[in-house]
């Protein structure tokens, strides 16, 4: 097993991709920390997905754009397993409108949680790694979005190809200490929060024409690279994007 005895927390991690990577590290070994935003349905959707790991592991919520709860998120952690080897910046979302229509609070909402929150869930995880020692995994999952203009989410891109820059540039201060850092980019995938393209069938034939590899991703598929770059197999791998898109990048990029 690829991740045995390691410590992981992800973000977000109560269904979609999160629930994915959270499923695949237990299953290469690790115990996972599965992060959750309290409230709704969401308490116990975790509850759920830390019941059905294949190791030990953890539910803890709180808001990834609040320092207090990062910290709090971390410390649990430590408390409960001694040491954090692996972070998953996950949690993330989406606001569809027109730019001129966007309010204030729209924008701030969205880069608060998706690039705020990757800033504090990093630099958190990393003073762990650094007072720890030695070493340690940081993995974003950024989008395709990164690179690729998305009219009527002005917000969600630029947080993104905020988090490109983000990523690079902490990838290099934090070399020193051996900590990777990598982000990935999911293009089309089949989780909740594109279930109504799925469910229509125009939007989602529309959508599968622009990808070379002629269908939607799925989670594991996104987990099977970050379980590569959670693992020792990545060490020489700092500060690069992994696109998990089907070919959609290229495509835009060619036509």
């Amino acid at each position: 097993m690829r991740l045995e005895g390691k410590i992981a927390l992800i973000t977000g991690a109560n269904s979609g991709i999160g629930k994915g990577i959270a499923q695949r590290f237990a299953a290469e070994g690790a115990h996972v920390a599965v992060n959750f935003l309290p409230g709704g349905t969401r308490d116990a959707d975790a509850a759920a997905v830390v019941a059905g790991l294949a190791t030990e592991g953890l539910a803890v919520g709180g808001d990834v754009s609040k320092r207090a709860d990062v910290e709090k998120i971390v410390a649990d952690l430590v408390a409960k397993f001694g040491r954090l080897d692996i972070a998953v910046n996950n949690a993330g979302i989406e606001i569809k409108k027109p730019f001129l229509e966007v309010t204030d609070d729209e924008w701030n909402r969205v880069i608060n949680v998706n690039l705020f929150g990757a800033y504090l869930v990093h630099q958190t995880a990393a003073k762990q790694m650094v007072a720890q020692g030695p070493g340690g995994k940081l993995i974003n999952i950024s989008s395709v979005h990164e690179d690729i203009p998305f009219p009527e989410y002005t917000a969600y891109c630029a947080s993104k190809g905020g988090m490109r820059m983000f990523m690079r540039n902490i990838a290099m201060e934090l070399a020193p200490y051996k900590i990777n850092v990598n982000n990935i980019a999911p293009g089309a995938i089949a989780t909740p929060i594109n279930q109504a393209v799925l469910d229509d069938p125009n939007a989602s034939k529309g959508a599968i024409s622009e990808i070379p590899w002629g269908r939607f991703g799925t989670p594991n598929e996104v987990a099977s690279v970050a379980v590569f770059l959670a693992s020792s197999d990545s060490d020489y791998v700092t500060g690069s994007t992994y696109y998990v898109d089907g070919g959609l990048t290229q495509q835009v990029t060619i036509y």
